[in-house]
């Protein structure tokens, strides 16, 4: 039995034993009759979730609702009825219920999943407020915007590596915000008040990145009529962020692993060391080992950078980033162009959160700002975004997303095709549990099955 208590309220003793039975297996399980029972109970008892009647003699259960969503909203509440009327229901989901089960109850298990879920939630929900209190405790959040728990950990781990002067690997897709993250490192950290400098080294060609980054000495090469300070020096006391660091050669690779080794660099065409006081950052978009694997990376380097690792996690498993993301670019871009707008309209956040955003944050920031450019109204609606995301919307679908199953094995790209198709669902039906499984004729258990599966939380797609 886990340190779980739940609370069962209900008039009906058969309602309460049945539900009491079937639960006390794994939970502590409490049971009450009425809600002023039940709030003497709240009122000694850590309760972790509550399963509540709506109809009751005298207090009904959107009283209990209320009072636990006002008093103690870290509390999660079931609410169950054979008698309500479905404005009862949907009252009950807009007053903060989790969730809303009929009477009778074919299946016990589904209280379960549905208990499981709730619990799941809450704790992320939880989670979400611990790292946010954190943050705020002498944390400049800079531009990174999010309220995904995945975000937050990131950001509370920018937190406690900021002060640590050692190098830092930051991986992710192209589009994430590496970058990003790199100077919310240097903003939180003791050098922030020091230069910053940023390079890309995939920008750089091959013959002039060891000149860039190191300087040189007049008559190194050709073109050089004088001597040159490199981004090393001019970082000096400061931080260096190196961008794409996979696209350099190996030879590059070994002259930076004796920068790392020995904190000094040797300018081009010059016989003397120079000692730097330069703090690392760096990011790729590939994955580090199969490039070592594969001879493209040096072994020692990589090891010499992953000293702290921060792996952004893409927008598509954050789906609940697209929104908050969407709404301050427009406003960003809506003062930009100086265009009236105050929101986006419910069809086009429809939109978005359907997409797969393969080129994650960059794509949605650069599709919001073709939307407040082209759009003739005071709100973003659907024709007001790119041709391609119109086009995905009917059915033509982008070869990369198509290819994605193709590359995969029947059973592996057919989980994908359901998890998608799960996700879609949640967004058509505004998370009601109830319409999906009527439009799917897939049974709510099985649906509460695949929604654990898929780590989905129909909670996240109710407006």
């Amino acid at each position: 039995m886990s340190d779980i208590s739940i609370l069962i309220v209900d008039d009906e003793p058969d309602v309460r034993e049945i539900i009491s039975r079937k639960l006390k297996k794994t939970y502590t399980t409490h049971t009450a009759e009425s809600v002023d029972n039940a709030l003497k109970i709240i009122s000694k008892t850590n309760i972790d979730l509550i399963i509540t009647d709506l109809v009751m003699p005298q207090k009904d259960g959107l009283f209990l609702l209320k009072h636990i969503t006002k008093e103690q909203p870290q509390i999660p509440v079931i609410v169950i009825s054979g008698n309500a009327t479905l404005s009862m229901a949907i009252k009950a989901m807009q007053n903060g219920a989790v969730d809303f089960i009929e009477k009778p109850i074919d299946d016990l298990n589904i209280i379960s999943i549905i208990i499981e879920k709730a619990l799941e939630n809450s704790k992320n929900k939880q989670e979400v407020k611990r790292l946010k209190t954190l943050l705020n405790q002498d944390f400049d959040s800079g531009e990174v915007i999010g309220k995904s728990v995945a975000i937050h950990q990131v950001m509370e781990k920018v937190k406690r590596i900021a002060n640590v002067d050692t190098t830092v690997l930051i991986c992710g897709e192209t589009g994430v915000g590496k970058d990003l993250f790199a100077g919310l490192i240097v903003k939180n950290s003791d050098r922030k008040n020091k230069r910053f400098v940023a390079v890309n080294c995939g920008s750089i060609p091959e013959s002039l990145l060891e000149s860039m980054l190191f300087g040189h000495k007049k008559g190194a090469f050709t073109s050089a009529f004088k001597d040159q300070i490199g981004y090393f020096e001019e970082a000096n006391e400061g931080t260096i962020f190196l961008d794409e660091i996979t696209e350099t050669t190996p030879a590059f690779q070994t002259k930076l692993l004796r920068v790392l080794e020995n904190r000094k660099i040797r300018k081009v065409g010059d016989n003397y060391d120079i000692p730097i006081d330069v703090r690392i950052l760096t990011a790729t978009n590939k994955n580090l080992v199969e490039e070592v694997q594969k001879g493209n990376f040096r072994e020692d380097l990589f090891y010499r950078l992953n000293v702290i690792q921060i792996n952004i996690p893409p927008l598509r498993e954050r789906p609940e980033d697209v929104q908050v993301l969407a709404e301050s670019f427009m406003k960003n871009f809506a003062n930009k162009h100086k265009k009236p707008l105050y929101r986006i309209a419910p069809k086009t956040l429809d939109i978005l959160l359907r997409q797969y955003w393969k080129g994650n944050v960059r794509e949605l920031k650069n599709v919001i700002e073709h939307a407040v450019v082209m759009t003739v109204h005071d709100a973003l609606l659907p024709e007001d975004l790119p041709a391609y995301i119109l086009a995905a919307e009917k059915g033509v679908y982008q070869t990369e997303v198509l290819n994605e199953y193709f590359n995969l094995e029947f059973a592996s790209a057919k989980e994908l095709f359901e998890k998608r198709y799960i996700v879609q669902l949640m967004i058509k039906t505004k998370g009601d549990v109830s319409q999906a499984s009527q439009l799917s004729s897939i049974k709510r258990q099985n649906l509460y099955e695949k929604f654990k599966k898929y780590g989905i939380d129909p909670d996240k797609f109710r407006e």
